[in-house]
């Protein structure tokens, strides 16, 4: 029986042994193919440390190789099997019915991982690998397990939450090593965390992490004032560790290209910035629930006050805040934040539960630059002039959720010995939560 499994196979440990020992027993000659540095980044496989050459020599070097190719490009697996003759297909249990497709060709095995080897093997062999624990178990703590499997070099070790259940189904789904039956247990088996619990319970958690000189990487808004957000950054600035909000736009290779282009006077100088950022949202949820910290000004501010910070600076003159609150809500569902700077103006507009065109306009003194909805998810945009002729478009990648992207972001900076980022500086993170405080304390209710 002809074996065949794949890879990326960076910071080879003995997780990636006991795959391999596992999917060799399931025939008699087994075929490694190990992912170019092209394939990997078409993928969108982040943060991948050793070479193409460096890698195979790693599977090499296991002694559990029958035979060593190459992948290079998407649908080279049905080839793969078909001229080697392949009977079985392997791979990892976190890709779980990912290729199914492929029983068309062979035997499609998933093995299931070894808990608690991968993590441990690299913590005492290797220190570019990351153990990270995840904070809270909702939507976006999912998201981020699933996308962290594209990241090169961390380990989701585990996760927390004040409900134990809730920590152990998410544990389960995920087929992580542990569920931690307090939030000191998790700080004790990881490097670093991953924030994600309801918006009011940031400060705690980063805070405590800080002071036991863990990294932290903590979902948007990272705090509610700007007092509570000097104060995590003093503390991890003391504690020499990484402090990172997790706005997944900033880190984003369209969005990033976007900012580059609108500064560089391409459209001219900047005049204008209008950013929407809309979703329908109803029922029992923690967005609608003030007691959470909810509100569409909490929920989603960041994005659209992110493109206003990068495009425009923080040296605005003026700002106010008109916000909608029906009497049968105990949040506001309707925000606009309107800002005036020495030479150009900006609307940054937010809701739940109404919808609206999520684009983003960058009007400019020669041209300008639309960015359709969703434009937090950069994958295309336009600069455009009077002129037609002279109009360009740009295209770009936005992979999966894009969490990947921050999550690299945050582990490199971890690994490089950075502190700050210029993709998301401190004084904006804090400029961010002062316009967001402001504008929940501050404005004009209507409703």
């Amino acid at each position: 029986m002809r074996v065949i499994t794949y890879g990326t196979f960076d910071l080879f440990h003995d997780g990636h042994r006991r795959l391999l020992e596992r999917a060799r027993a399931l025939g008699d000659h087994l075929i490694v193919a190990v992912t170019t540095e092209n394939f990997d980044d078409a993928r969108g496989k982040l943060n991948v440390q050793q070479s193409l050459m460096d890698r195979i020599q790693n599977v090499q070097d296991s002694g559990l190789a029958d035979e060593v190719i190459i992948e290079e490009y998407e649908g080279q697996k049905i080839n793969d099997i078909q001229r080697h003759h392949v009977d079985i297909f392997a791979i990892g249990s976190d890709w779980l019915g990912k290729f199914d497709y492929l029983k068309d060709y062979c035997e499609v095995v998933y093995l299931e991982r070894t808990k608690g080897i991968s993590s441990t093997q690299l913590r005492n062999e290797n220190a570019g690998m990351m153990r990270i624990g995840v904070v809270g178990t909702g939507r976006i703590a999912n998201r981020f397990v699933a996308e962290a499997h594209y990241v090169s070099g961390i380990d989701i070790e585990g996760a927390w939450s004040r409900d134990p259940a809730n920590v152990k189904t998410f544990v389960d789904q995920h087929d992580l090593d542990l569920a931690a039956g307090s939030y000191e247990e998790l700080l004790d088996q990881v490097d670093s965390v991953y924030i994600a619990s309801p918006h009011g319970t940031h400060l705690e958690y980063a805070l405590a992490a800080i002071e036991r000189g863990k990294h932290v990487l903590c979902e948007k808004p990272m705090c509610l004032t700007e007092a509570d957000c000097v104060r995590l950054q003093e503390a991890a600035a003391e504690a020499d560790v990484v402090l990172l909000e997790a706005v997944k736009t900033a880190f984003s290779p369209g969005f990033q290209r976007l900012v580059a282009v609108a500064r560089s006077g391409s459209i001219g100088d900047i005049r204008s910035v209008d950013a929407t950022f809309t979703k329908l949202t109803t029922g029992d949820v923690r967005e609608l629930d003030a007691a959470q910290e909810g509100g569409s000004l909490a929920e989603l501010a960041s994005y659209p006050l992110l493109a206003v910070v990068k495009l425009l600076g923080m040296d605005h003159d003026d700002v106010r805040t008109a916000s909608f609150k029906p009497e049968s809500s105990g949040v506001e569902l309707y925000s606009r934040i309107d800002f005036r700077y020495p030479h150009a103006v900006a609307s940054a507009r937010t809701g739940l539960g109404v919808k609206a065109e999520g684009d983003l306009v960058i009007a400019g003194t020669r041209g300008y630059i639309y960015v359709p909805a969703p434009w937090w998810k950069t994958e295309y945009f336009e600069v455009r002039f009077e002129n037609q002729s002279d109009n360009k478009k740009f295209y770009y990648k936005f992979d999966g959720d894009g969490l990947r992207y921050e999550i690299a972001e945050f582990s490199s900076m971890i690994r490089r010995g950075e502190r700050e980022t210029f993709r998301l500086r401190a004084t904006e993170t804090r400029w961010m939560a002062r316009v967001l405080e402001s504008a929940r304390t501050d404005a004009h209710v209507f409703g």
